[in-house]
């Protein structure tokens, strides 16, 4: 026992003191995330954000933003440039102390000193993207000088320099992510572009320009309709219940409220909430507040023009946003975000200002545009009476225990092992397929659920009939989560629901289809990553008694290459799933040891659902031009 508190020790000698940025270096997850692709990304946001700053003060209205060659990454503005004055506390340039002092900047609320509002509130941004930057270099243009300072992983490497004059002003930062840091330091220009885009639609009026010089990919982004723009942007592939988009703004206690709204013929809801230009993903009082005005005054409206009679109940939440696309952007002062992700806004304040602007404004343009006001109220009654029904209809997806599954239609093969974690749950297309999977899989941990041909598209269809298709109803009573407002995670029966289709035209129609069943009804599955999808071979190839199998034309074709085209006894490509033998399928398909499957992860909400209602909407135009624009680069549509 001696011995062990001898080693055990814990003295002042042995607290470390982490100068400077180090603590950022040593656990970058604290600050961006992680140090994959997301957290790679963040560094882009941070910086890029500081420049949006400047435009919301007023300051600035051009960005340029460019992806060298290197994988270095420039943004550069116009707005007044970081200052380079000596700091009083540090003795440094300002400049050289925000971007190697944590918490140092403009934006903690002197009045007059910074910001009036601003996204990078905590004041640690610019820093960690030095921090955790092989270099970076950074360009002030001021008082008609033009400055430089270098930097490497968060360390200064040269003293602030004039480099001569300049008619301009701004700033630009250089960057390249540190490879000792992040896993992969490609930047994906898709979401760089994404970012700008969401960006310029938030900031009206700005200009954002865009070039990649890899690929010599240029784009120049300027809405001058703000989130209107976001709006048409969004809804551009469905079909309409009023022309233009309800727009209003207001500014209430130095809170400015800033709305876009409009209602399409779909059956979802696309709610997008901003505070400081922050996708504030979990919501907040923001939304809480449109959601709470939405529903009262559209029932005030529909009762004062008896569309709703005395005896009639009003509607409900999810009647008044069927179909609804929103965007609501507040600016604030002083925003109290949870943890430093920024997900949801916490200021109590926002959600009574957020309701009084919309109860005024939206009564008004009700009341002026009875025509659009009678279109949206019908809808609403319409997606009530759907609920009435779906509510019956739910009631045939409830059980009690899982044999009552059995005499649906679609036959579950239950696995013995009843912890989730371990069980898997294969949709099988068709019965054949099923009964070849039933035989070949392993009974413990593995159930099969073979459904019959193609489930509903639900894309254009209401709950009420979603509900009242067998398959549908099939998988629901499998997963055992319920759906809609009775969906409970914790209640999944299966943490892998493996899609089995087989590898043809029909296969990825099948899987499409799932897929947006998913995605639009049973949301949490995809987003947690319980989704997969089973990549069946194309073809077997049997030569000198051992088996081959490829999963492409291009595979079989490099496969033939090094193995010889002679002397091939067999080559079968494979139709279809039930054209293997129970063995066959289990070695390539269901085996954990050899199988190839993928996890369906959702990267960009909103990305998906454009790419769901274009691809499975009623518009057929959208959906020609996307197949055009990307047909050469689909290899798998739906994963």
């Amino acid at each position: 026992m001696n011995n062990q508190q001898g080693n055990s020790t814990y003295t002042a000698e042995q607290i470390q003191v982490l100068e400077g940025l180090e603590a950022v270096r040593r656990r970058p997850g604290m600050y961006i995330g992680s140090t994959g692709s997301r957290g790679l990304h963040h560094l882009f946001n941070e910086v890029i954000d500081n420049s949006i700053d400047e435009a919301l003060a007023g300051f600035c209205d051009t960005i340029d933003v460019v992806i060298r060659q290197d994988n270095s990454i420039s943004v550069k503005d116009n707005g007044r440039g970081i200052p380079i004055g000596v700091h009083p506390s540090t003795g440094k340039s300002a400049l050289e102390t925000v971007l190697t002092v944590l918490h140092a900047g403009g934006k903690f609320g002197q009045e007059g000193s910074g910001y009036k509002v601003s996204g990078g509130l905590h004041g640690v941004g610019i820093s960690v993207v030095n921090a955790l930057s092989e270099w970076l270099e950074v360009f002030v243009e001021i008082n008609g000088i033009r400055y430089r300072q270098t930097f490497s992983r968060g360390i200064t490497t040269s003293e602030l320099e004039e480099i001569g004059p300049t008619k301009g002003r701004g700033t630009e930062i250089i960057f390249r992510p540190d490879p000792e840091i992040f896993e992969t330091i490609e930047f994906d220009a898709e979401i760089i572009v994404r970012r700008i885009r969401e960006l310029s639609f938030l900031n009206k009026g700005i200009n954002i320009n865009f070039f990649d010089e890899r690929t010599r990919r240029r784009h120049k982004f300027l809405y001058e309709g703000g989130i209107i723009s976001y709006v048409k942007h969004l809804n551009k592939a469905k079909k309409l219940v009023h022309k233009e988009p309800i727009y209003f703004e207001k500014e209430i206690d130095n809170i400015q409220v800033e709305v876009a709204l409009q209602y399409t013929e779909t059956y979802n809801e696309i709610i997008l909430t901003f505070a400081n230009n922050i996708n504030t993903q979990e919501g907040g009082t923001h939304l809480s507040g449109f959601r709470a005005a939405l529903t009262r005054t559209i029932n005030d409206y529909a009762r004062k023009k008896n569309f709703l009679k005395t005896n009639d109940e009003n509607l409900a939440g999810e009647d008044v946003r069927e179909g609804c696309t929103a965007l609501i952007s507040v600016k604030i002062p002083d925003p109290q975000f949870e943890g430093q992700t920024k997900t949801k806004l916490g200021n109590t304040e926002v959600r009574g200002v957020v309701e009084s602007v919309i109860n005024e404004k939206l009564a008004i343009f009700l009341e002026e545009n009875p025509s659009d006001a009678k279109r949206i109220v019908e809808k609403a009654m319409s997606a009530a009476r759907a609920r009435q029904a779906a509510k019956q209809a739910r009631e045939l997806t409830r059980r009690k225990n899982a044999l009552e599954i059995s005499s649906l239609p679609g036959k579950l093969t239950d696995c013995s092992i009843k912890n989730p974690e371990l069980c898997e749950l294969f949709i099988v297309e068709g019965d054949s397929a099923g009964g070849t999977a039933k035989s070949g899989r392993d009974p413990r941990y593995q159930a099969i659920l073979p459904l019959r041909g193609k489930i509903l598209n639900v894309e254009k269809t209401r709950i009420d009939r979603i509900l009242g298709n067998e398959e549908i109803r099939t998988m629901i009573t499998a997963f055992g989560t319920g759906i809609g407002d009775e969906f409970d995670i914790n209640k999944l029966r299966y943490h892998k629901i493996i899609l089995m289709t087989d590898a043809d035209v029909d296969g990825a129609h099948i899987r499409t289809l799932l897929l947006t069943f998913l995605y639009r009804f049973m949301r949490p599955l995809v987003e947690q990553g319980y989704v997969y999808i089973a990549l069946p071979p194309l073809y077997q190839v049997l030569k000198n008694r051992k088996s081959y199998y490829v999963y492409s034309d291009q595979e079989l074709e490099k496969l033939l290459d090094e193995i010889g085209r002679t002397g091939i006894s067999r080559l079968q490509r494979y139709k279809g799933l039930a054209e293997m033998d129970e063995e066959q399928l289990w070695d390539t398909t269901m085996n954990p040891e050899t199988r190839t499957i993928i996890q369906i992860q959702l990267e960009d909400a909103i990305e998906a659902d454009e790419i769901f209602t274009t691809l499975m909407g009623e518009k057929v135009e959208p959906r020609r031009e996307f197949i055009q624009a990307h047909a050469s680069e689909v290899t798998n549509l739906d994963v």
